[in-house]
This record gives C-alpha cells, structure tokens and sequence, in this order.
C-alpha cells in the first residue's frame, strides 16, 4: 500500500489580543460630567413642567388666568392665578359668583363678582362710525331681549359701568393659587423658553466634546507581534 504524507495542520493563533487598560477619568472629569448632565436634567425638566401644567388644566376642561390689577383684593392680588372652569349655559351663573369675561368693546379679560342678573336688549354698534350702539331687533320690530350680568370688583366702590352679555363670560373661578403669575409669566415667555433650553443645550454640547476627547487620549489595544504568535504555535 502507498501510504499518503498528509501536510500538517496549520497552526492556529487562538489567543485574543490583550485589552486596553482604560484608566479611570480623574476626580475633575467625573464631577463635570455630573454637573453637566444635572443642567440638561434640570432644564429639560422646568421646560416640560411649563407645558404639563396648562395642558393638564385644559385636560379637565379648565383655563388658568393670571391676575394683572387689585379690583379683587384681598381675595385675589396682582401675581395670583386663577383655575377657571367654562360656562356652558347661563342658568349656572348666579349672584356672588366670581367670573371671567370680556367686556364689550375691550379685548381684555376682566375678573369681577356678579352682583345681579338682568334681561335687556341686545345691542349692536351703528355702522356709521361713531361708534354708538343700538338694540337689535325682532321681525315685529321689538327689542331682542338677552341676559346680561353687572359686576363689581370687591376693592371698587361701585358696580361696573356698563353690563355684559353672558355669552361674553369665559368661565367661572374655581380655584386661586396664590403667587404663581409671575413663575407663570416667565415660563412661558421667549426669555424663560431661553434659559430653560440654552443652558442643556450647550451643556449636551460640551458633553460631546469632551467624549470625543476622551476617545482620542484613550489607549488603542496592544498589538501581538509574530515573534509571539509562533513561539504560542510552538507551545501548541
């Protein structure tokens, strides 16, 4: 028989390169990193919350108001808020209720108690210019009579001037938190929008930087020469 020298087998390297050390960043690095990550936390979070709070209320089919003026003092002051809930039919607005509305003529909504109900004619203003109203009337020539309210702020001596149609009521108070119209007013404002997202933004920038950073000093694997692999080929 013809015996077959079969070649020898390959000698195979089967041992992994050796792993980079990677050395623990310094006590600065760390404590920046912390820092940095708690202003994105914190910005990210009053930015959210600013946007919660409204949508949460109108969620419940609720509207908040900031008080500008002290018609109403001491029950309401210039910096509360008010929770007010919208009316949807006159019968729920009654005497001593504190309402919302706009009076007419004026693009500005007033917080004032109602003192009294009352059905009178319907007005509309003269197309003349002059800017006098006149009632509306009916196909038989008579007055359209709908509900009015007459309101008072509780620190004004009288009633309001002129009474102002239900329909012009944006809701009824439900609730006061006292304080919250200026965080309000700020928090919705371009410059509080402004300092509630500038500050995590540059803060996830350097962040960033200093990644990159930490990846070009960071030692690459050490390399086997092959003076190594074949004294392991050897061993085998």
């Amino acid at each position: 028989m013809t015996s077959l020298d079969l070649a020898p087998e390959p000698f195979v390297d089967r041992r992994a390169p050796r792993p980079a050390v990677r050395r623990r960043a310094p006590r600065w690095r760390r404590a920046t990193s912390a820092a940095l990550w708690t202003v994105v936390a914190v910005g990210v979070a009053a930015y959210l919350t600013s946007l919660a709070v409204p949508l949460w209320f109108q969620a419940q089919g609720e509207r908040l108001l900031i008080v500008t003026s002290g018609s109403m003092a001491p029950q309401l002051v210039a910096g509360d808020v008010v929770v007010l809930r919208a009316v949807s039919d006159a019968s729920e607005l009654k005497p001593d209720l504190v309402v919302a509305f706009q009076p007419v003529g004026s693009p500005n909504l007033v917080t004032h108690r109602i003192v009294s109900l009352h059905r009178l004619p319907a007005m509309q203003e003269v197309r003349d210019g002059s800017g006098r109203m006149e009632p509306i009337l009916d196909d038989a020539g008579l007055p359209i009579l709908q509900p009015y309210i007459r309101t008072q702020g509780d620190a004004n001596a009288s009633p309001d001037t002129n009474a102002t149609p239900v329909e012009r009521v944006q809701g009824v108070l439900l609730q006061v938190h006292h304080g919250w119209g200026s965080v309000l007013a700020w928090a919705t404002s371009a410059q509080g929008r402004a300092v509630m997202l500038v500050p995590p933004l540059l803060a996830l920038a350097t962040l960033e930087v200093l990644s990159v950073l930490d990846g070009r000093r960071r030692p690459s694997p050490v390399r086997r020469s092959s003076e190594d692999r074949r004294v392991d080929a050897f061993v085998e």
